[in-house]
């Protein structure tokens, strides 16, 4: 909870969290718990100061494509309606997918606990009779609507933007009798999915290191780096998965290693699972965490 809310808020809030089924099961007692505290995490990643580096990544792509609609560059992929595919291909793998989404959930994930501590509020959350487990629960969801959220809408909107702008009457029979639909949905998901995995990885780096900055740095460049890696190495990463769900494959250059993409029933499962596993990692650690505010 914010060091600036007031102390009726931080009540109305530990009511919420506790509920009132003292006695109802303690599958739906966790589970009421567990969306309290999402909505209460909710609130401040959606209005909080932090929340405006959020805004703006997620708003990047889509006022990128609206000013190349203004004002459209010379190039002939701009201006050739067959070439867009490919074009939004690269746009979405090369900035949304392995830039925006990713700093996106850095952001917010890493800052679910660590913001807490940094804020010195951290204890009010341990101060509830409420399971550990609950409170890693909600704010991973409390995360996951953010980024899925907005970064799904930063997906769609930016897809829609280099269509329809200039190619309304293509883009029409392309979305609704061709592929566009389709292709749509799948990059919709594979943001989902993104939001999933890269949650998951940087909860557990906002639990486990004190200055997680260093860490997400290298996650970000073994990522990056993905493409220069042997295919066994390929495969202990998130964007691997992603990429190989993505409709039209982007070129990754001449110096790209080529790896056989993982089957989607395969990527699709496996990021869950992953998913499942950090989480149970962090509700293990979080049990025998001790709160310490010196020296942030």
């Amino acid at each position: 909870m914010s060091a600036t809310l007031e102390a009726g808020e931080r009540g109305v809030a530990t009511k919420e969290i506790v509920g009132t089924g003292a006695t109802a099961s303690s599958w739906a007692l966790w589970q009421r718990q567990a969306f309290a505290v999402m909505r209460i995490e909710l609130r401040k990643n959606f209005l909080s100061r932090r929340a405006l580096l959020l805004y703006l990544l997620a708003g990047l792509t889509p006022a990128l494509l609206a000013l190349l609609d203004l004002f459209p560059p010379p190039a002939n992929e701009f201006n050739d309606f067959t070439l867009l595919a490919s074009m939004y291909s690269a746009i979405f793998n090369g900035l949304i997918l392995r830039t925006l989404v990713f700093f996106g959930c850095a952001w917010v994930f890493m800052n679910l606990f660590r913001g807490e501590v940094v804020d010195r509020s951290l204890h009010y959350y341990f101060l509830t009779p409420a399971r550990r487990e609950v409170l890693v629960v909600g704010k991973y969801l409390s995360g996951l609507v953010t980024t899925v959220v907005l970064f799904g809408s930063s997906t769609v909107a930016s897809m829609l933007l280099l269509y329809f702008v200039r190619f309304y009457s293509q883009s029409v029979r392309y979305f609704f009798e061709g592929p566009g639909l389709r292709q749509l949905l799948v990059y919709l998901g594979i943001t989902v999915l993104a939001c999933f995995g890269y949650g998951a990885v940087f909860l557990i780096i906002g639990l486990f290191f004190r200055n997680p900055v260093i860490p997400a740095l290298l996650m970000y460049g073994w990522e990056w780096l993905n493409f220069l890696l042997p295919p066994l190495l390929k495969k202990i990463s998130v964007i691997h998965y992603l990429y190989s769900l993505v409709p039209v494959p982007m070129d990754q250059g001449p110096f790209a290693v080529l790896a056989e993409p993982t089957p989607a029933w395969v990527s699709v499962p496996s990021l869950f699972v992953f998913t499942l596993l950090v989480l149970a990692l962090a509700s293990l650690y979080i049990r025998r965490m001790e709160i310490s505010y010196a020296g942030e």
